[in-house]
């Protein structure tokens, strides 16, 4: 038996603007439970109302800002060892080896 056509235009490739896929990535990575002093919490909480995101993305965010940061770090130490080795200033060398140990065990 036909279909009366309606007087509503058609929703297909033809009529009206397309609605545009959400922009989503592949599978998510794995997740992780982590447990923060509450001090610490409380300061996520925060910077997560700042940016406006939920508390999960804020403690990613933070956690790729750290590994960021600490990859600075390391670069720029090894760029002012590069320059300090030429010099035979035993104050100097032994204030790199503090800096080392500091960046490496985090003391």
């Amino acid at each position: 038996m036909p279909q009366p056509e309606a007087n509503t235009p058609r929703r297909g490739r033809e009529a009206g603007p397309r609605k545009s896929k959400p922009n989503r990535r592949s599978k998510p990575g794995p997740r992780y439970s982590v447990g923060l002093p509450s001090t610490v919490a409380t300061e996520v909480e925060r910077y997560a109302e700042t940016i406006d995101a939920s508390v999960s993305k804020a403690i990613a965010a933070l956690v790729r800002l750290g590994l960021e940061s600490q990859a600075h770090r390391k670069r720029e130490f090894f760029k002012r060892l590069k320059e300090n080795l030429g010099k035979d200033d035993p104050k100097e060398q032994d204030r790199i080896v503090d800096e080392f140990r500091t960046l490496i065990l985090g003391r």
